[in-house]
């Protein structure tokens, strides 16, 4: 057999196999974030909503979530009178076992209305955690909470 066909034939597996690993998208992860005020920071590996076999999801579905959205929601007094409207845009984690943590803001309307949205997800209940490899995982959520008048 001729060594570069050989060469080619050992390489092929080789080959093969650093596509396939390089395809496999490691965790996302998330440096330097702390969870409650005043405590040390901590690094956590989370995955992208869409890097995992079942996203997480609130507890009855989308509808179900909407409906919370929409009992929880207060208009704050100040942005009401002063028509201010639009969708803050939060990210935060569902952890393994559903519970919500590192909330933040994405996208800023206005800071009463910044402060409504944060509180609304911190009163949700657990989630339905995600779900990779029959493993749950944190998983990174973004919600937009709207605000219409």
């Amino acid at each position: 057999m001729p060594k570069t066909l050989l060469r080619s034939i050992l390489l092929l597996p080789l080959m093969a196999g650093a596509a396939v690993f390089s395809a496999a998208q490691p965790p996302r992860h998330i440096a330097n974030v702390s969870s409650r005020a005043g405590s040390a920071p901590v690094c956590v590996d989370v995955y992208e909503y869409d890097c995992v076999d079942i996203q997480p999801q609130f507890p009855g579905g989308d509808g179900a979530m909407v409906r919370f959205i929409n009992k929880e929601r207060r208009y704050p007094t100040q942005a009401y009178h002063e028509g201010i409207e639009g969708r803050v845009l939060c990210g935060f984690v569902v952890n393994e076992d559903g519970s919500l943590s590192h909330i933040s803001v994405i996208r800023s309307v206005e800071k009463s209305l910044d402060r409504e949205a944060v509180r609304i997800i911190s009163n949700m209940p657990k989630w339905d955690a995600g779900v990779l490899s029959d493993t749950f995982v944190p998983v990174y959520y973004i919600l937009p909470i709207p605000f219409r008048l």
